[in-house]
């Protein structure tokens, strides 16, 4: 009798302006403090206008979709439940530009049918980093931000795109956390092991594997029409399901995948109206939480993955190549991490924020030099040109910034 477990990964990140070094130095004198940088560095007009069209393109009306979903099987035995991680810059932007949309999040906890994930506040790269401190910052920091506006304490984590490997798992631990999410490619899982089990890492932190066959027949496969199983239906969804095997299918993804990467005229939120309906019309199928997961089912085998082996759900590689896997993302990542080590001798705490907002593994992304299907989705997501441009852009901002902080360090004038 498998668990149907759904999650949703909710993310925006603060896009950067095409940022001339130049003006910085011209509005030298109007530049007085770290929150005027922000603005100076930051596309706050591209960002409010990106939040708004995902927002009524999808979060607004899928929201109100599981809001009712919720309600309507609330009385049943077998009722829908979910779940979401929501990244820092996400909440941010939501307090900035929507607030009530961050009230349907909330009538979803109070509904006691979805489950809050913990994850990395500013949806950064830095469970990468040598150094953890960063990584368990941020982390603390999204914790108390779920605390402060959600009332939750994340029992589940989830790292920036389901990066995973023993040490992020040992940090997570450490932290508190009873599971952690992460893709359930066939190499990690030796050809032949299913995702549609519990496992556990060398430190006994329990794993739960995206399906990723399943889950991409909706976040990508929906629409395309070259798909053999063109058009996906929900009850033949549902039907798949109830004849797979296993503990568990874990469907994780993208929010946006409803309405804003499929759009609604594709049909994709009628499938999702009528996905739940569909699934509990078979007996062996019921909805869990990640957490209702981890405390039904005992691990099914060990997972070791050494640091040198990391993973996650992105491309075609599942590794961490898009986002440092080219030459001028590896020089931006290390130039970065070199700035914070700077930033945290400066007395601002202004300058930290700044820092941590570019992060944010969006920019990495963009970078990416990658080609065929995976260039492509790279390409969908960037506001930038080219590649090059997002690159030489970044780094344009990060030098600028260093500027500013050996400055206020007094070590240039």
């Amino acid at each position: 009798m498998p668990d149907i477990c759904i999650y949703f990964q909710v993310h925006q990140p603060f896009r950067l302006r095409w940022f001339w070094p130049h003006k910085a130095r011209m509005n030298a004198g109007e530049i007085k403090k770290p929150d005027d940088l922000h603005n100076l560095y930051f596309d706050n007009g591209l960002n409010k206008w990106t939040f708004q069209k995902v927002a009524n393109k999808c979060y607004f009306p899928t929201n109100n979709i599981i809001l009712n979903l919720i309600d309507d099987f609330k009385s049943e035995k077998r009722k829908f439940k979910l779940s979401y991680s929501l990244t820092g810059t996400f909440i941010e932007q939501c307090e900035q530009f929507s607030p009530e949309l961050l009230d349907t999040f909330k009538d979803m906890q109070k509904s006691g049918c979805v489950e809050f994930l913990g994850e990395t506040y500013y949806h950064s790269l830095a469970s990468l980093f040598e150094d953890k401190t960063e990584f368990i910052e941020e982390v603390e920091m999204h914790r108390q931000l779920m605390k402060d506006v959600l009332n939750v304490k994340p029992k589940i984590f989830r790292n920036t795109e389901l990066l995973y490997n023993n040490e992020t798992a040992r940090e997570a631990k450490k932290l508190g956390f009873k599971a952690m999410l992460a893709e359930g490619i066939e190499w990690v899982l030796d050809d032949w092991k299913s995702p549609n089990y519990v496992y556990e890492s060398p430190d006994r932190m329990k794993i739960l594997l995206r399906n990723y066959k399943f889950s991409d027949d909706v976040g990508y496969r929906f629409s395309a029409k070259w798909w053999t199983e063109h058009p996906l239906t929900a009850d033949k969804y549902a039907s798949w399901l109830s004849k797979t095997p296993g503990d568990m299918i874990n469907l994780f993804m993208d929010y946006e995948t409803f309405g804003e990467h499929q759009w609604a005229d594709t049909g994709i939120l009628e499938f999702l109206k009528n996905l739940p309906g569909e699934i509990l019309k078979y007996d062996n199928l019921e909805f869990s939480t990640p957490s209702e997961i981890v405390n039904k089912f005992r691990p099914a085998g060990v997972l070791d993955i050494p640091w040198f082996k990391t993973f996650s759900w992105a491309d075609l590689e599942r590794d961490t190549s898009a986002w440092i896997g080219g030459y001028n993302q590896k020089m931006c990542f290390n130039e970065v991490q070199h700035l914070g080590w700077l930033i945290s001798k400066s007395k601002n705490p202004g300058f930290k924020k700044l820092w941590r907002y570019l992060l944010t593994s969006d920019h990495f992304h963009y970078m990416s030099t990658k080609g065929m299907g995976d260039g492509s989705v790279h390409e969908y997501f960037s506001h930038h040109g080219n590649p090059y441009d997002a690159a030489i852009n970044y780094l344009a901002v990060l030098s600028d910034l260093k500027e500013k902080v050996l400055k206020e360090m007094g070590k240039i004038k």
